[in-house]
């Protein structure tokens, strides 16, 4: 008996199991049916805005938009290289036919990339506050960079169904962490003399934080907002499963009729994007850094 015990690992019974199984299922589904139409009606503006601006970027004249990216480019890091390679970039990807794709995944990158700026900044500065804050934090962190993208795409389908904002939810889901533990690392990296010596002169806390604390840690904040995007990217092909147009698309249909050359080429172009924007970001946080050294 006790030999057994050993040799066949204790489990609950089926129908106990299928019972469970089966309570939360009906659960779920009973807070979809109540409550769906209503978070989808909160989700409604956020819908309208991003379907505005994937039709502003792909009804912009295209000049203008490779115009404005190669300027961002040299905005932020002052380097001509960039700058022409980000235009030269962006031409190929129209010539051989990916522009309306490519502003489609651009629109969402961009609103995803918004949306865990301004949730994750103010949690990553929470949790440097709080010790027990970080404590509880970090193990979800770890489960919403860990678990499989199709678990967490169950229930947001379950409630929002097929669609551009269950997509978006999706990727900021995947996206948000970095951004998070970064804003957390960065305020925590800050030289505690120098808030100290602030709270003795009588400044205020919310004074210190955004004149003393965020200037200091935007080099790490910005690391942040690089590995976002990336993440974000990475994430394109999934989000196109759920209803998001992109780039994602056509790499889903080659996958299903075994097209070598669509989803090569629309593979390179979501590389080609991932690459400017490491590039772009990395140089402005470089950029950050020598100023604050020089200032040092």
């Amino acid at each position: 008996m006790q030999l057994e015990f050993f040799l066949k690992f204790p489990s609950m019974e089926r129908e106990s199991l299928r019972d469970l199984k089966k309570g939360i299922d009906l659960t779920f589904k009973d807070f979809s049916r109540e409550y769906g139409d209503s978070i989808e009606g909160f989700f409604g503006p956020l819908l309208k805005f991003l379907v505005w601006f994937e039709k502003f970027l792909i009804t912009t004249p295209w000049p203008l938009i490779i115009f404005l990216l190669s300027f961002l480019a040299w905005l932020s890091s002052r380097s001509l290289k960039l700058s022409i390679g980000t235009a030269i970039s962006f031409f190929v990807i129209g010539y051989f036919g990916m522009w309306k794709d490519t502003m489609s995944t651009m629109a969402i990158i961009s609103v995803a990339t918004l949306i865990c700026l301004i949730l994750g900044t103010p949690i990553g500065v929470l949790m440097a506050r709080s010790e027990r804050l970080k404590n509880i934090l970090s193990p979800v962190l770890d489960m919403m960079q860990t678990i499989p993208t199709f678990v967490y795409l169950i229930p947001i389908i379950m409630l929002l169904g097929i669609g551009k904002v269950p997509g978006l939810l999706a990727v900021c889901v995947y996206a948000i962490p970095p951004i998070v533990r970064l804003t957390n690392l960065g305020i925590r990296e800050v030289d505690r003399r120098v808030v100290e010596a602030a709270k003795a002169l009588g400044i205020k806390k919310r004074i210190i934080l955004f004149k003393i604390e965020i200037p200091l840690a935007l080099p790490s904040i910005m690391t942040g907002v690089n590995q976002t995007i990336m993440m974000a990217l990475a994430m394109v092909v999934i989000a196109s499963m759920i209803g998001v147009s992109g780039l994602g698309v056509p790499i889903l249909r080659s996958i299903s009729n075994q097209f070598l050359a669509l989803g090569l080429m629309n593979g390179l172009a979501i590389v080609a994007l991932a690459i400017i924007f490491d590039r772009i970001s990395q140089n402005y946080a470089r950029r950050i850094q020598k100023h604050k050294e020089a200032k040092k």
